[in-house]
């Protein structure tokens, strides 16, 4: 059984929350009474998941977001404030994976939007969502990083890359902010039961049953396991945890 949490009063922001890890923490935010903030790029899922957790009585906000623009991420920010009043926590997921190829024949506009979208689009929802929590002198940022961010990979090198990168920002502004009663810390999820990885699944990139054999654990991870662990990381429980790179992936990186 997961602990509950009261986060009544509290506002919390999801990027690429409009389906997956994403949307699943969004929900668990919204349950334990936070006003929530839904941020994605996709604006059919945006306008569904708002609807769902609106009819079911919760404070929620939609927002059309494409966080590789950085114009685009300040105003998500800013918009959270205007509607809600501050922003307390968040979980900065959203994050694209392209289908695995020789670093040798990798193109440099698969690179760059990789980097982009994973790497850039977490310096920027973490640049403006520290702009106000630095205001109001508290808050938590949990970063979606990946196991992928914590060991290399062949074929998927500038996936990893990025990854890395998540986690070199988490640390460094987890040390900056630490003292203004911030606190930034990351999850790297392994494999997860998430449209992205029935995607990958779909094209033949990934084989379940491979990914089930790397995980001591025995199976993939469910999207409430990833909300367990960013709810957990933003409560007053983890007060003293900072600059953490948490796995999340059933024992893979322990190996």
């Amino acid at each position: 059984m997961n602990p509950t949490y009261d986060f009544s009063g509290r506002v919390a922001l999801v990027t690429g929350g409009a389906s997956g890890l994403g949307l699943a923490t969004a929900q668990q935010f919204a349950y334990a009474g936070a006003a929530v903030v839904i941020a994605d790029v996709n604006a059919a899922a945006v306008a569904q998941a708002e609807q769902a957790l609106m009819e079911a009585g919760h404070q929620v906000l939609g927002v059309v977001c494409d966080v590789s623009d950085e114009a685009q991420v300040e105003s998500m920010v800013q918009r959270t404030v205007a509607t809600f009043g501050r922003l307390d926590m968040a979980f900065n997921n959203a994050g694209i994976i392209k289908p695995a190829v020789d670093t040798a024949d990798e193109s440099a506009d698969d690179f760059d939007l990789v980097n982009r979208i994973n790497a850039r689009g977490v310096w920027a929802s973490m640049k403006h969502e520290l702009r106000q929590m630095r205001e109001q002198g508290s808050g938590a940022i949990v970063n979606c990083s990946s196991q992928s961010g914590l060991v290399g990979g062949a074929r998927r090198t500038t996936y990893h890359a990025a990854k890395h990168a998540v986690v070199g920002l988490t640390t460094s502004a987890a040390i900056e902010y630490a003292s203004q009663g911030i606190r930034v810390n990351a999850v790297c999820p392994g494999t997860f039961a998430t449209p992205m990885v029935e995607d990958m699944v779909a094209k033949g990139d990934l084989v379940v049953a491979d990914a089930v054999a790397k995980a001591p654990i025995g199976r993939i991870g469910r999207p409430e396991e990833i909300a367990a662990a960013v709810l957990w990381l933003c409560s007053p429980g983890a007060s003293f945890v900072i600059g953490v790179a948490l796995p999340v992936d059933g024992g893979y990186v322990a190996q």
